[in-house]
């Protein structure tokens, strides 16, 4: 029966030294990890788990059988990997500090924001700019909602509602990635002046993606959910939800490459709300660092959800900005590089907040450090 391993970051530093030694820095950004979990499952049910602190992993991993050994050489690498930074046209974005994505939807029923920018690019437009302007790095554009019982668009519709937007705000010299499952908005979207696609079924909703995405070199997230064409959010069966996240992730990261995507232009995404309820996105969230191990930036979407809704006394989705900053804030403590939010200012006030507390210029971490 074939075992896997994971190597999941479970303890963390403000700086290189924390009460248990050195701490590594966690995907070459702001984040430092210090105690690991050394999971090994077989046959979808974990069989072992081991705490080991940072500088004992590569012994620990050593005294695996060999297949494992393999397997946690590679994670414990990937874990370290200083991402470079990704080239979006003319716009260079950084991944050794959390980035903000600005969600712009021309849809009519978006479960947050739904019709409010439909039929008019001038209105979406300016929203663009409010964002960008707040400090977006990333404007993701999408004419389909992915809410759970949305009503399927025609691709011809779909296409009519994001690339007017696209093309104005391509004339503006942003970064845009265009949200959207479907090859032929994907190609109209790109020939707009989107430079990176995200597609919340991982390339499996229209075959022909991954022919469209390894033509245009155009950096690609994909996000897990366990649904197919008809229903994302169907099929949430899972043994164990972070573990199986983690594996559909790296299936799909696979046959992204095989169809010929550059591995350093693929951002995985575990897809919270989608097809999994409160307590599993919940463990997903505290479970973030994790997939680094994969080896690809992280992108983390949860902004104005239902589980925030679900923890807030039912509050609706235009209330949830609390919510919405809260978890953001586990974002960047994960060292997640992209954070897809609604309520930019906010957020990124809070990104600005959060990076001065680490900043080594304004905080004394040698008084910290337990030395």
């Amino acid at each position: 029966m074939t075992q896997r391993l994971y190597l999941r970051p479970i303890a963390f530093a403000d700086s290189p030294q924390s009460e248990h030694g050195a701490a590594v820095r966690l995907a070459g950004g702001l984040v430092y990890a210090s105690r690991f979990a050394l999971i090994v499952r077989e046959g979808g049910k974990v069989a072992s788990r081991t705490i080991v602190a940072a500088p004992d992993v590569p012994g620990a991993l050593s005294r695996l059988p060999d297949a494992l050994a393999v397997q946690g050489d590679a994670q414990w690498s990937a874990l370290r990997m200083a991402h470079p930074p990704l080239q979006c046209g003319a716009r260079t974005l950084r991944l050794d500090q959390p980035q903000v994505m600005g969600i712009l939807n021309v849809t009519p029923d978006s479960f947050s924001d739904g019709g409010k920018f439909l039929d008019d690019p001038a209105a979406a437009l300016e929203h663009a700019h409010a964002m960008l302007e707040a400090g977006a790095s990333v404007i993701d554009v999408g004419g389909e909602s992915t809410r759970p019982g949305a009503a399927a668009v025609w691709e011809g519709d779909e296409v009519k509602r994001v690339v007017p937007v696209i093309e104005r705000l391509a004339a503006s010299g942003a970064a845009i990635s265009i949200d959207s499952r479907r090859s032929s908005v994907i190609e109209a979207a790109l020939a707009a002046g989107a430079q990176i696609v995200n597609d919340v079924s991982a390339m499996r909703h229209d075959p022909r993606t991954l022919e469209v995405v390894a033509r245009s070199g155009a950096p690609v997230v994909l996000m897990h959910a366990p649904g197919g064409e008809g229903d994302l959010h169907a099929d949430g069966d899972y043994a164990d939800v972070v573990l199986d996240v983690f594996d559909w992730l790296a299936e799909r990261r696979d046959a992204a490459v095989a169809a010929g995507i550059a591995r350093d232009r693929i951002v995985l995404d575990p897809g919270i709300g989608f097809g999994k309820s409160l307590g599993e996105n919940l463990a997903l969230i505290n479970a973030l660092p994790l997939f680094h191990a994969l080896g690809q930036p992280v992108l983390f979407g949860a902004s104005r959800k239902r589980l925030i809704g679900a923890l807030s006394n039912e509050a609706p989705a235009h209330q949830r900005l609390g919510g919405s900053l809260a978890l953001a804030l586990r974002a960047f403590d994960a060292a997640c590089q992209l954070v897809r939010v609604h309520d930019v200012a906010e957020t990124v006030q809070a990104l600005h907040v959060w990076r001065g507390l680490r900043d080594a210029a304004l905080t004394d971490f040698s008084q910290l450090s337990g030395d």
